[in-house]
């Protein structure tokens, strides 16, 4: 069952301040979320979230999250500059990249991050760039190939461009080692939007393992193991959200089966989920633009896959809600009442897969109607773009006490020629 946190009469006053399109967020389900993460590795000491920036790029909701006692996993010199202004630096910061350029590295460095190295060529190639020394603290990615099956979103691990292989790692902690590296940590990310929880488990379970034997076989001991994120959320109403309390008894079981009774140390378990901290929090509200009957019926909104992207990328489901036929807290699903429409609901791109629902049925709307899509709180605004020329929408936050404010405004045509010094586009007045 998918629910709302505001009425369609909350929508309609909101929209006359910011216009539809946006995205809302709703920090109360944000906040409460996170701390339930938090909850289920509460065993472990150092247990520490670092919140994917790239699901939800915004600074707002990453102070929000530092303020909940979460970090920053970042991939690029953008996220980390996003770090740095809300007060993650230091060991806040993971810096898990690939392709990476001497800059970023030397960026991530400066502001203290942890640094989680994707390739064996990078060890060098990082020493290089700080003039011939290595951090203190340094991580490596690990891809298992094929003794680790990946899911049907991420794909198989031996065909990811991602991390080190069993046998690199060996000889690359080996390296560090002799090179002066005194704290050491291990990383995976092999699955996406992961339903399992035994998956995750098995994760875990798996560079426990690992740890052990390379500690035993190098000579050194373990800081952290980072399981990575990929803990995935429900978007088709049918399915059942994670029971993260479930991975963390499970992942306690493992630590001290495979870690502690093989004679390592307690060592600190990071954790770096962005979707399932965000994503069911985060709603795309669009309007009724057209509706068009031709073979099939289609409903236009004033959205499109510029604002939501995984529809047309993935072929994802996100659910869709129209508000007028239910208040906060209920959707027309409750209300056999309702009146239905088959249709395709699109967007205005030349391209014929800007689609957000294919031959779905949703309740009957007419032109100027409110629709939501939900679960779009993650890796929804963050992957716009602007072909056709379309820009960017607002982000909206519904505070806890009810009240909205706007924590990225709706980019304007000023804002999509700004890069061009064309001398006919300087002589015209933009909207």
């Amino acid at each position: 069952m998918k629910t709302l946190p505001f009425t369609a009469e909350q929508l309609e006053t909101w929209s006359k301040t910011y216009p539809t399109p946006f995205h809302i967020y709703d920090e109360k389900a944000i906040r409460a979320n996170a701390r339930r993460l938090k909850a289920a590795f509460a065993w472990n000491k150092g247990f520490h979230e670092y919140f994917a920036v790239k699901a939800a790029p915004n600074p707002y909701l990453m102070a929000m999250l530092r303020e909940e006692g979460f970090g920053s996993d970042c991939s690029s010199m953008a996220e980390l500059v996003l770090a740095k202004a809300v007060g993650n630096v230091g060991e806040d910061i993971m810096f898990t990249s690939n392709d990476t350029p001497a800059e970023e590295f030397r960026m991530a460095c400066e502001l203290g991050a942890i640094v989680n190295l994707d390739d064996i060529s990078h060890l060098a190639f990082l020493e290089d760039t700080l003039g011939g020394r290595l951090p203190e603290l340094l991580c490596c990615r690990y891809n298992p190939g094929p003794l680790k099956g990946g899911n049907a979103i991420i794909g198989k691990p031996e065909e990811a461009k991602y991390g080190f292989t069993r046998e690199q790692l060996f000889d690359a902690y080996a390296q560090m080692k002799a090179k002066g590296v005194k704290r050491f940590g291990l990383h995976t990310m092999v699955a996406s939007n992961e339903l399992d929880p035994q998956y995750i488990v098995d994760t875990a379970t798996m560079l426990f393992d690992l740890v052990v034997e390379i500690s035993r076989a190098v000579g050194i001991v373990f800081d952290f193991v980072n399981i990575g994120g990929g803990v995935g959320i429900p978007y088709r109403p049918d399915q059942q959200a994670m029971d993260i309390e479930l991975v963390g008894r499970g992942i306690e079981e493992s630590y001290r089966a495979h870690l502690l009774g093989q004679g390592h140390p307690d060592l600190r378990l990071y954790m770096e989920c962005g979707r399932c901290i965000t994503g069911p929090y985060g709603y795309l509200v669009a309007r009724v633009r057209h509706i068009k009957r031709t073979y099939r019926t289609y409903v236009g909104l004033d959205a499109c896959m510029a604002n939501l992207m995984r529809p047309a990328l993935y072929g994802a489901y996100h659910h869709i809600s129209v508000p007028k036929y239910g208040e906060a807290g209920t959707t027309y699903t409750e209300k056999v009442e309702t009146p239905m429409m088959l249709c395709d609901v699109t967007g205005s791109l030349c391209e014929n897969n800007d689609k957000f629902a294919v031959q779905r049925e949703i309740p009957e709307v007419a032109p100027g109607d409110v629709v939501v899509i939900h679960d779009a709180g993650a890796h929804g605004h963050a992957m716009g773009f602007q072909y056709n020329g379309k820009l960017r929408s607002a982000e909206l936050l519904l505070k806890e006490d009810g009240s909205v404010v706007q924590i990225r405004r709706a980019e304007t045509l000023a804002d999509y020629f700004a890069t061009l010094d064309h001398p006919g586009l300087a002589c015209q007045t933009l909207p």
